[in-house]
Parts: C-alpha cells; structure tokens; sequence
C-alpha cells in the first residue's frame, strides 16, 4: 500500500510556482493577485481562507480578502463582485462556500467573471470543462487528477466509482475521469445518497473516489483487493483528547480500507493540499491569460 501524500505533492507544485512567479516577476511582468470573499464568521471557511492567503504568500502571488458580515445583502455582495471584475489588477476571484441561506449562491457564481474564476464554477468554465475544451478545472478533481498524475497511476479502461455528485467534486470528477485523456479513459459510475447497494459498485471498483461527507463511510468490506482510494472528505469530529476539541475524519475508514487499497491518500495531507495548490495554478493560468 502506498500513500497518496497530497501534502508532498503539494509543496513541490507550489516550489515550481514560485519559481515562474519569481521569473515573470523578474522580466517586468506584474505579480498574480489573487482575491478571496469570505462572508459569516463560519469556522472552517476561515480555516480554508487562511490556508489559501497562506499558499499565496509561499508561490508569491499577492492576495486580498474581502470579509462581510453574515447579513449582507445578495445585492451588496454582487455589487462588490462586479467592482473586483472590474479591477484589472485582480486576476482570480472566489468566493468562500457555504454562503448564508438567504443568499443565492448559484446567483452569486454567475456573477463572477468567468476568466477570474479560478474556482472553476461558473457555467461558462463548467461547459467548457464538460467539452473538454482548456479552462479553469473546479480545484478539487483537479487537484485529485494532478496526484493520479504524479504518482503515475493507470487509468485508462478503469472502474472508477465516485460516491457523491456535488456540482463541486462528484459531478466534475466524473466528467474528467471519462475524458480522452490522462487521467481519464475511465469508465465512470457515480453513486450517491439515493443508490441502492453501493457496495456492489465499490467492490468492482478498480479507483474508487468518495467525497459525501460521511465520516468512516467507505469500509474494507465495500473494497477489493488493490484498489487505488481517493478521500475527497474531512469533517470534524468531537474528541475531548484533542486540544482543539474535534479530529478531522474523512469518508473512508481508514484503518480498515488501507490494507487492501494499492493506493490511497491519508486525512488530513491527502486531498485538501492539493485542492489549495490547484487554486495557485489556476491564479497563474489567469494572470498569463493577460
């Protein structure tokens, strides 16, 4: 068994990064901004805020976060959108999800302009991702693709069995994975909360990617022998042995799963570094597309 160690690959991209930034910087060229909006005091947005300010500072990309309050209005928060469209000093925007209830966040993505949306959500990217055409991939399938990558997985002709169909992972990955491409040629079957007997689809599945958010749902008896597994999920659990009170648990169980899995990434260190290290290779992309 193997570990997908999302945290190495991650800081490896991010050295390349910095090294083109301190390069296009060198020749004159203008530094990759990168600008957050985070609304509501929710705890684990600003935990992901801050590790993305903090990946930005690390390739050398210059970054502003945007806070505001839980009340503000759909159309304040659009105005503010439509005024960092407008700054051609910002080459990326996102927009920290989830968002407060009374805001529409499909409006809110559509408000976006589509060559700053380093997130990959807006329908613009989203078609141009589903025809296979170059865009902003959304950061987590592409993160998981660049780790399928670097560790020099085999995919074409594969079962990949994705549990989950979030417009954010499970829908896109599933896409990408069936692509002409590498990785990609796979043969896909997405399960989720409605599929009967999902451990008849795992069981067959040669890459089985898991990104529901249930913690431990995915156990060794629901996989075969030499399966690679991706643990898209983190959600807190309460542990009063823990300083902070709470462990971080991903869909798989772990312990179960890891000795029948060929490959498989670890929670924390696996996925979530390289949903990060993405966001900083679409910012590029953006800024080179000036």
């Amino acid at each position: 068994m193997v570990i997908l160690d999302g945290k190495a690959t991650s800081e490896k991209i991010k050295l390349e990064i910095a090294q083109l930034v301190k390069e296009k910087v060198a020749a004159g060229g203008k530094r990759p901004h990168l600008a957050a909006i985070l609304v509501g005091n929710d705890g684990a947005s600003q935990t992901y805020v801050g590790n993305k300010e903090r990946a930005c500072a690390q390739v050398g990309f210059n970054s502003t976060l945007h806070r505001f309050p839980a009340e503000i209005s759909q159309e304040e928060l659009i105005k503010k959108i439509q005024e960092i469209n407008g700054n051609d000093d910002v080459d990326g925007l996102i927009v920290q999800l989830p968002l407060p209830e009374h805001i529409d966040e499909d409006a809110i993505i559509n408000a976006i302009d589509p060559s700053k949306d380093v997130d990959g959500f807006h329908p613009v990217n989203v078609g141009k991702m589903t025809l296979g055409l170059p865009t902003f991939l959304p950061a987590t399938p592409y993160g998981i693709l660049r780790l399928l990558d670097e560790y020099g997985i085999e995919t074409s002709g594969k079962h990949c069995v994705i549990i989950g169909r979030s417009n954010i992972v499970g829908r896109p990955l599933a896409n990408l994975m069936s692509l002409k491409d590498y990785p990609g040629d796979c043969t896909v079957t997405i399960c989720h909360s409605r599929t009967k007997n999902i451990d008849n689809y795992t069981k067959q599945a040669d890459i089985i990617i898991a990104a529901l958010g249930s913690p431990g749902f995915v156990k060794g008896d629901m996989v075969r022998e030499g399966a690679v597994v991706v643990d898209v999920g983190i959600t807190r659990v309460a542990d009063t042995s823990k300083k902070s009170g709470y462990r971080l648990e991903g869909d798989v169980d772990f312990e179960s799963v890891a000795s029948k899995a060929s490959y498989i990434t670890p929670v924390p260190g696996g996925v979530g570094p390289m949903t990060i290290v993405s966001l900083m290779v679409n910012t590029l992309k953006a800024a080179e597309g000036k």
